[in-house]
């Protein structure tokens, strides 16, 4: 089955610049009620995603910061709790399913590595069930 059957495509998707200020992370969740995004470079790449998780820890961690000095903090310097991978565009549907059972959604990138979507968990459990034999 391919994969770009269920692909979001990057124009639908929610994201970050790896140079976006916490601030403006923060805001953009906040805006689109979304507990995790990807984080692409300017040259399109896959980098890894952000979720609010990171982010909490980071402000505890830094535990005088203000609304007003996190536009001077870049997402880049914030350490992941978790490693989020992408899968390549190639990839086969086991891959996907694997990934899905510990992430909200898969990251999709093309053969020079480039963001192009995210495969949602949601619509790979519903091809799933779509597809389950009847159980008597």
């Amino acid at each position: 089955m391919n994969i770009l059957f269920f692909l979001t495509p990057k124009s639908e998707v929610e994201f970050v610049y790896d140079d976006f200020s916490l601030r403006q992370t923060i805001e953009k969740m906040e805006y689109h009620r979304f507990s995790e995004v990807p984080v692409i470079d300017r040259e399109g790449r896959y980098v890894s995603t952000i979720t609010e998780g990171d982010l909490l820890w980071y402000i505890k961690e830094e535990w005088n910061l203000d609304i007003r000095e996190a536009e001077n903090v870049r997402i880049s310097g914030i350490k992941r709790k978790r490693k989020t991978t992408a899968v390549s565009v190639n990839a086969r549907m086991e891959d996907l399913i694997e990934k899905a059972m510990n992430q909200n959604f898969v990251p999709v990138v093309d053969d020079n590595d480039i963001f192009i979507g995210i495969v949602k968990r949601k619509d790979i459990i519903r091809y799933c069930f779509d597809h389950m034999e009847p159980q008597p």
